[in-house]
């Protein structure tokens, strides 16, 4: 099974970090890190993921959305929704590490979607590019 290593930026929910450990990934938290309630920048907090080879997963789209558009360096970004259906945004973010060969460079963003003829949502995963 491929494992990642991941970092958890300030303020992501600790039961998305705990089912991902669950799962079998090496997920260190900013506050493992001696870096929580800091206020570090976001290009601090990439820069510091990527020195450690983790994707960065954060609950943030703008700042990191940003920061990958302006071509800073990164091991990976995974952009999660605010939403308290942890279980199945989890297991979301363990198929994209199953499914995708190369998170260097790349961003992601784990959101709902409609499910169609239907009135009930689904999480997906899709990457934004630079364009």
């Amino acid at each position: 099974m491929k494992i990642a290593k991941i970092y958890s930026n300030e303020n992501f929910p600790i039961d998305i970090v705990n089912k991902l450990r669950y799962l079998g990934h090496d997920v260190l938290t900013s506050y493992q890190a001696g870096q929580a309630n800091q206020g570090i920048p976001d290009d601090d907090v990439l820069k510091f993921a990527h020195q450690q080879d983790r994707v960065v997963i954060t609950l943030n789209r703008e700042d990191f959305i940003m920061l990958h558009r302006n071509g800073k360096e990164h091991s990976g970004i995974i952009i999660c929704k605010d939403d308290r259906d942890y279980d199945a945004q989890s297991s979301k973010v363990h198929e994209l590490i199953l499914d995708v060969t190369e998170l260097k460079s790349r961003l992601f963003r784990v959101k709902k979607q409609n499910v169609k003829g239907g009135k009930t949502q689904k999480f997906i995963y899709e990457e934004l590019t630079n364009a």
